[in-house]
Parts: structure tokens; sequence; C-alpha cells
């Protein structure tokens, strides 16, 4: 049995491994051009999402100043995207810091709150006089800001003694402590 190919031309050994070897590089081709689409979609990805934190972080911060002077905590500085570099290997950002000379708030900005991000800035938060020596006598605040919280994450930053901002009616965000609540 002979088999032939589209043009009715008879199949031999030399055709056949001449058309697995065409196949091959046209697969090498797609191979080539999908991991440089994979290059340029995390790129856009990357950029995509630093965009997008730098939106959030631009949205939240002008209500930060007043929100905490109303809770008696007087920041009249801010500070964004504190990175903290050793050895040309970043080990921490913090993405809004407020202070007044004597106290300093640490706000985490997120589009959705989730656990893993509360337990990480618990641990940068205990560091902070490490990461700031200069501040290290200020009295240090933590608080997370997000569009939307995953399950329990705002109970777990509350009972941790962070302040919770939230979205409000009259603003981007609020507080969502009650005037008990001791930071």
């Amino acid at each position: 049995m002979e088999l032939e190919h589209k043009d009715n031309q008879e199949l031999n050994f030399e055709k056949v491994w001449q058309m697995f070897q065409e196949t091959r590089e046209q697969m090498r081709e797609t191979d080539k051009k999908m991991r440089e689409t994979d290059k340029k979609i995390k790129a856009l990805t990357n950029l995509f999402t630093s965009q997008w934190g730098k939106l959030m972080e631009a949205l939240i911060m002008p209500s930060c100043l007043k929100l905490f002077r109303v809770r008696g905590i007087n920041v009249s500085q801010t500070y964004t995207n504190i990175v903290i570099d050793k050895e040309n290997r970043k080990i921490a950002e913090f993405d809004i810091v407020l202070s007044n000379g004597t106290e300093i708030v640490v706000v985490e900005v997120k589009t959705t709150m989730k656990k893993e991000d509360v337990d990480y800035f618990l641990e940068k938060m205990a560091r902070i006089r490490v990461f700031f020596p200069k501040w290290a006598d200020m009295k240090f605040y933590g608080a997370l800001a997000a569009i939307k919280y995953d399950e329990n994450t705002e109970r777990l930053g509350y009972r941790h003694g962070l302040f919770i901002l939230t979205n409000s009616g009259e603003g981007i965000i609020k507080i969502a402590n009650d005037p008990k609540f001791v930071p």
C-alpha cells in the first residue's frame, strides 16, 4: 500500500522526512513567537498592576491626613512608595507613610486585601524600627486600605491593632474602626 500526498504524489521516506522537517521548523517558529508574546503580555501585566497600584494609592492618600487628624494623630507629612533596599535587593516597600515628627502611620494599600497581605504587612510592621532607625523613637500605627477585603481580613487587621480604611459614601475612604478602638 502506497501513501499519497494531497497533490496525489506518492509519498516515500524522503518526502515524509522533508514534510516532518518543515513541520518541525514551523513549530519552532510558532514556539518562538509564543515566547515573545508571553514576554509582551507579562510586561503589560506588570505595567497594568503597577499603574493600578499607583492609582489606588493616589485615590487613598489625599484623605489619609484628614482621617488620622480626626482620630487625634496630627500627621502633616506624607511619603509614598518607600523602598527598603539592602545590597541591591528590595526587602520591603511601604505604600503610604504619614508622619508628624513623633508619630508615624504606615498604610498598606491593596485593591483586594487578602489574609497573606495582612500577614506580610504585620511582619513588616514587626521590623519597622529596623527599617527606619532614625524614626525608631516615634510611635508607629499601621493601617490597611482596600476597596475589597477578603474573608475576615478586616477583623484580622482590627484584632492586630491596625486601622481599617474602607470605602465610604462621602469620599473615597473612611476609618472603619469604632471610636473606642485603641491602636
